[in-house]
């Protein structure tokens, strides 16, 4: 049985058990005040509670129950824009640090799972694959650009024929390997990490969601049957930003992705299928993603939609993805389907700003939240307490507004999503 309060999910029906957090009631003081329970808000208030700030964490539901607790678990090091693009963008010196931070944003994950003893079936390796014979190339160029001018080369190109080996499918053409990239469960880790910024000092607050706030002489933050008095303030909502900050609403759009659980497959399945235990995404717009979990289900991610509703048939939509790639299952049963709200930005970057003075923002992290959204909130944390240089590097990235803001994104982007999903299927 799952915990209470999450939607259903496989993750939710295998999550540790973890003790309630209260709701907040009557006023509190605090330093700093962090809006959201997910990844950012978490990492953002175990670092600053480590450094001696007092830390106030709401959460509307509870911790972890939005993206954070119900996405492919897949923490690799890079950016949605490639470095190449970065330098044209931001220059050479500012994308090299970029590089750098992705690097260490996968660190910091694995760092802070070994240093707080989460259990979270931490595990090593991801294999990007070419869904087409075209993005082979495409993947080749991009290992050899991180070995040659990144001097990395903890990454490797795999053949179509090492592919098949591994993944015991001839579907894809090509892979690029990252034996130094993880994957895990993903809510275990949120858990963990509350219950080590509990630990640390913070005052963590469910079912509390903010109303409004006001910024005026202090921050003033209001939730429904509470308020908190605090010098600072955090957004870390992501896709669950809704009207809260207006002025950088705009910046991202939530779009809802879903996955299922098979039933725990056989020891000569699981090694036909995934012989080396990594987790695997390809090369399309619209990403499939897939890894083992730790008890030998196959996990499988893929779909998209740009509605407040989720599909009717979770499973049906997932499935035909899945079985695409292996037909071979047609008869395993699928256990669990869900969905989730993730946010992404025009160019999938995150978008990182600073408003009037003491507010911070980082959302918008287009898929690569685990390792990112990690990394932000020791970024934030830095900012607070006097070292804004590398929150302001990435705040530096230009992210875009959707044309129209928050009113005429989702006709827009619903055309190029669609255009761009025509594409994964026929070109």
């Amino acid at each position: 049985m799952g915990l209470s309060g999450y939607e259903g999910s496989y993750y939710a029906d295998t999550a540790l058990p973890v003790a309630n957090y209260p709701a907040l009631t009557g006023e509190v003081r605090c330093e700093v005040c962090v809006i959201g329970a997910g990844y950012t808000g978490l990492s953002t208030a175990l670092h600053l509670a480590e450094q001696g700030y007092s830390v106030c964490l709401l959460e509307a539901e509870r911790v972890g129950w939005g993206a954070s607790g119900r996405n492919g678990g897949q923490v690799a090091p890079g950016h949605n824009m490639d470095h190449a693009e970065l330098c044209r963008t931001v220059g050479q010196a500012d994308a090299d640090r970029l590089w750098q931070m992705s690097l260490e944003s996968v660190e910091l994950v694995q760092a802070l799972v070994s240093r707080h003893r989460i259990d979270c079936d931490l595990k090593s390796g991801v294999l990007h694959v070419a869904a087409k014979p075209a993005h082979s190339a495409e993947l080749k160029a991009a290992v050899a650009y991180n070995q040659q001018v990144l001097n990395y080369d903890h990454c490797r190109y795999m053949t179509p024929e090492q592919v098949a080996s591994v993944l015991g499918t001839d579907h894809y053409h090509g892979g690029e390997y990252w034996p130094d990239a993880a994957h895990l469960h993903p809510l275990n880790y949120a858990l963990g990490l509350a219950a080590a910024a509990q630990q640390a000092g913070v005052s963590i607050y469910e079912h509390s969601r903010v109303t409004c706030y006001h910024t005026r002489q202090g921050m003033r933050v209001n939730t429904t049957h509470g308020r908190v008095l605090a010098d600072s303030l955090v957004l870390a909502c992501n896709g669950y930003l809704g009207k809260l900050a207006p002025q950088v609403a705009g910046k991202i759009m939530p779009i809802n992705n879903f996955m299922l659980a098979t039933e725990p497959l056989s020891d000569a399945l699981c090694q036909q299928i995934n012989a080396r235990d990594l987790a695997v995404a390809d090369s399309k717009f619209v990403v499939n993603y897939f890894r083992l979990s730790a008890d030998k289900r196959l996990l499988w991610g893929g779909g998209e939609n740009y509605t407040q509703h989720f599909p009717a048939d979770i499973a049906g939509l997932v499935r035909k993805q899945m079985l695409a790639v292996y037909p071979q299952l047609a008869e395993v049963k699928v256990d669990y389907s869900w969905g989730g709200t993730l946010a992404i930005t025009m160019n999938r970057m995150p978008s990182f700003d600073r408003l009037d003075n003491q507010l911070f923002v980082a959302q918008g992290y287009s898929g690569h939240g685990v390792a990112l959204a990690t990394l932000a909130g020791k970024l934030i944390a830095e900012a607070i307490s006097g070292a804004p240089e590398r929150f302001d590097l990435f705040a530096r990235v230009p992210t875009p507004t959707f044309p129209g803001g928050t009113l005429l994104r989702k006709p827009g982007q619903l055309a190029g999503m669609l255009y761009y999903a025509m594409r994964d299927r026929w070109f």
